[in-house]
């Protein structure tokens, strides 16, 4: 049977006795990680009180799994075997493993195997197999348009009430990263009970969670506070950010003060509604458009790229000296002529 990581919660529930195989794949790791805590979870309830996990490396002796099969309890409980694939390739030996553990599971046992890379090429005969004998959960990853969705979803299972523009901003602010997603609504948990927490309130409790915040940061360049961008950069330096991780929030700020100075001035209160921008934030972008036409900001955006690249080695150069560089320019345009690079 194969099912997708959303279906599982539900199979499980409804499951009187669990299937004698279960297959997670996929390569997202958070999905991943929750799925196979799931399936442990209900086996737990139903008495699967015994684990043993085997992590299939270089060498790996495929006999072992038909040796914990076949093995008897020691106190004739129910067992949780776990088989973990980091490459997700079980090879030809592994295949006729795997194949003849299905037809004959072990019948005190549930197989949880964890595939931690996936793709259509990894969809062999044996996972056929498995599919027929026991549960296939395929684990998808989360696209962009997906992302405020399950952030909603999430934050609702734990009693957060987030607006829709909170949740349009932490999408954003963690480009993809779900366990970043789910580590911002767990501090919102405790942050947050028992209100309701739109896009403004959210960027002052995530803040104050922490000593120092890219949010922090991009809004003090923006706004021109340059004594702030070095206090706060030393911050995130010296509590071990990296320069990549800070590069992501800082070009989605630029692509929105570009947006902002494209449109009539007349629609620019208009047009900061619709980028989720009050308050505070509201206040440093129109300062920063008052500071820089959009050459200006284009020229910024152009050097975070580079910055980006020299943190991720395709460029050389000093990554967080280079940012710091940007953010000035960012705060004071007179710093950004006098620091401009030779060509």
């Amino acid at each position: 049977m194969a099912i997708t990581a959303q279906q599982l919660d539900r199979h499980l529930r409804d499951a009187a006795e669990l299937r004698p195989v279960y297959l997670l794949a996929g390569e997202e790791p958070l999905l991943l990680l929750e799925a196979a805590d799931a399936v442990r979870r209900r086996a737990r309830e139903l008495g699967y009180s015994e684990r043993e996990v085997m992590d299939v490396e270089s060498g790996f002796d495929w006999n072992d799994l038909a040796r914990a099969g076949a093995s008897m309890s020691l106190f004739a409980a129910r067992r949780i075997l776990e088989l973990r694939l980091p490459t997700g390739k079980v090879g030809i030996e592994g295949a006729a493993a795997l194949t003849e553990y299905c037809a004959r599971p072990a019948p005190d046992a549930v197989l949880v195997i964890h595939a931690m890379q996936w793709s259509k090429a990894h969809e062999l005969k044996w996972v056929q197999t498995v599919d027929q004998a026991g549960v296939y959960v395929q684990i998808k990853p989360l696209y962009r348009n997906d992302l405020p969705g399950w952030i909603a979803a999430r934050a609702r299972a734990r009693g957060v009430d987030l607006s829709a523009d909170a949740v349009e901003l932490l999408a954003e602010r963690v480009e993809g990263n779900l366990l970043a997603a789910a580590q911002e609504v767990d501090k919102l948990v405790l942050l947050g009970a028992g209100r309701r927490i739109d896009a403004e309130s959210l960027i002052e409790l995530v803040a104050d969670s922490a000593r120092y915040d890219v949010f922090s940061l991009v809004e003090a360049a923006i706004a021109g506070d340059a004594g702030r961008v070095r206090r706060v950069l030393a911050g995130l330096k010296a509590e071990g950010e990296q320069v990549a991780g800070l590069c992501g929030w800082l070009v989605t700020s630029l692509n929105v003060m570009l947006r902002l100075i494209a449109v009539p001035r007349n629609q620019v209160d208009n047009q900061m509604r619709n980028e989720r921008l009050f308050g505070s934030r509201q206040s440093a972008y129109k300062r920063g458009m008052a500071r820089g036409d959009r050459a200006f900001w284009e020229q910024r955006l152009a050097e975070v790229a580079l910055v980006d690249r020299m943190s991720k080695g395709r460029a050389g150069g000093d990554a967080f000296l280079a940012l710091e560089r940007v953010l000035l320019r960012m705060a004071d345009r007179s710093a950004a002529e006098l620091m401009e690079e030779p060509a």
